[in-house]
């Protein structure tokens, strides 16, 4: 017997001053039993990085072809693919063929080893990458509860992450950026 995944409901005040983006999400996540609420959170304030019409979480895990976030246009094209984590060169190399714009972000402790290992072969690439500070994103995990509310307002390169069970600063680094 399959195991199912651990739906999580959100209700996101997001303010992005870094795009002058202020709106209210209200997100339905289904963590995969093999993702951890590190991932799954990441994943979440990548789409409040990337907050816009159409922006929607694939399936994820349980599709190997699809990226964890994408951004469909009405007539199918594939507008922005959005990887979570480290993944192998040849996969981003196929996004890159296929959506507008590649973004990936990671989160791990092992982030920075897998960024020297890739990042003579993604230079040349069209894709922008990111590295959250994982004790951070650990902190965020914390906070989670299956239904909630938070705030999540965003400058430079950090977001502020306020919720009844508490708040955290979650900051990045870009280690690639294309426009």
């Amino acid at each position: 017997m399959a195991l199912k995944p651990t739906i999580y409901k959100f209700r996101i005040s997001l303010s992005d001053m870094n795009r002058d983006v202020y709106d209210t999400l209200n997100l339905t996540v289904a963590m995969h039993p093999s993702e951890n609420l590190e991932r799954m959170m990441t994943r979440v304030l990548a789409y409040c990085l990337n907050a816009q019409e159409f922006l929607d979480f694939t399936k994820g895990l349980s599709a190997i072809e699809e990226p964890d976030i994408w951004l469909k246009t009405l007539d199918d094209q594939l507008m922005l693919w959005i990887d979570i984590g480290e993944p192998a060169v040849d996969r981003v190399k196929k996004a890159t063929r296929i959506a507008r714009a590649v973004k990936v972000y990671s989160f791990n402790s092992k982030s920075y080893v897998w960024w020297t290992q890739s990042q003579a072969k993604l230079k040349d690439l069209n894709v922008s990458v990111f590295a959250f500070d994982n004790k951070e994103i650990q902190a965020l995990a914390g906070l989670v509860a299956r239904t909630m509310e938070m705030s999540v307002t965003v400058s430079g390169d950090s977001a502020f992450v306020a919720t009844a069970q508490g708040e955290c600063e979650v900051s990045w680094k870009t280690l690639q950026h294309v426009e």
